[in-house]
């Protein structure tokens, strides 16, 4: 069985990962181009691109997935299946070689979260649990037959970050198995409309900048689901004041839920001792436990109020 592999990010490394450490006959693995990244605007290549080239697997790098010297390249591959990991919205031309098939790993039980961020949405929202799901890839983003699907729970306090890495894990095995029922004729796809539910969808839509913005006059738990469904990227973020009136903008990447009835204006901050930094909400206090201010590395609220000695955050905005 020979197959094709796309994808970009960490995330669609490790499902090659076990595709290759299970003997399976990788052709060919598809990637973005290089781009330039950071100050110095050096070339940068997707991390799956890294590991494909430590393997010794061919490697495509497609400006366009439209180019006809692409697609008869990949033709020329005679690829049976194609997994798709975190990677662009495919052309038929694309997606039909295959012969048995053309599969992506989504982050979410579909048909809930179709999207570019189902983990950040599914934490933002407050889900308890979340999964990953192989389907068959169509003419629209998400929509395909499913072929298999599995749970995976979201801790109280878990951050888009460790539910990605849960995923991870749990999409690399899902997608063996997919292989492996494909290959046997073992699944019967189910068309998504099957399994719509009573409820509404929830959609996960690409995320701003202004999505990013708290408002610290919500629940304590609406804008702890916010910074945790952030973290670490692209983060939730803030603007605090300084009792001398200047303001820095500063990301939060951790918090903790305190709920205490008062009667203090939203987004208030008390320092308690040396490290600790609650600010207001309608409903207690969000606690601050890791931050970044603007052109500075993550550090613990103790490091940053233990460089104010003059000046001190008197109000988040």
């Amino acid at each position: 069985i020979r197959i094709v592999y796309m994808g970009t990010p960490d995330f669609a490394v490790e499902p090659l990962k076990v595709i290759v450490e299970a003997g399976l006959n990788v052709v060919g693995v598809v990637t973005v181009p290089d781009k330039p990244a950071g100050r110095g605007q050096k070339l940068q290549s997707s991390p799956l691109k890294t590991f494909a080239l430590e393997k010794g697997l061919k490697l495509m790098q497609p400006e366009k997935l439209k180019n006809q010297d692409f697609i008869n390249e990949l033709a020329s591959l005679r690829p049976d299946i194609a997994v798709v990991v975190a990677f662009r919205m495919l052309p038929e031309a694309v997606w039909s070689i295959p012969k048995l098939g053309t599969f992506n790993l989504h982050a979410s039980l579909l048909p809930q979260y179709r999207g570019a961020a189902p983990i950040n949405w599914a934490v933002i929202n407050g889900e308890k649990t979340s999964g990953v799901t192989t389907f068959l890839i169509d003419h629209e983003i998400d929509t395909g037959k499913i072929l298999f699907g599995e749970e995976v729970e979201i801790g109280e306090n878990d951050t888009a970050g460790e539910l990605h890495d849960k995923l991870m894990v749990a999409g690399s095995n899902l997608v063996l198995k997919t292989i492996k029922a494909l290959i046997d004729h073992s699944v019967k796809p189910t068309p998504q409309q099957n399994l719509l539910p009573k409820e509404h969808l929830k959609p996960a839509p690409k995320i701003f900048r202004e999505t990013c913005r708290i408002n610290w006059s919500k629940k304590t738990q609406e804008v702890h689901n916010l910074i945790r469904g952030l973290s670490p990227y692209p983060a939730a973020w803030t603007e605090i004041v300084l009792s001398d009136s200047t303001t820095i903008q500063a990301k939060i990447l951790r918090s903790i839920r305190i709920e205490k009835s008062h009667n203090l204006e939203a987004g208030t901050i008390q320092i308690e001792g040396k490290n600790a930094m609650n600010v207001v909400c309608c409903d207690g206090f969000i606690s601050i436990q890791e931050i970044q201010v603007a052109g500075k590395r993550p550090m613990k609220t103790g490091e940053l109020l233990n460089g104010y000695r003059e000046t001190y955050p008197i109000k988040a905005i």
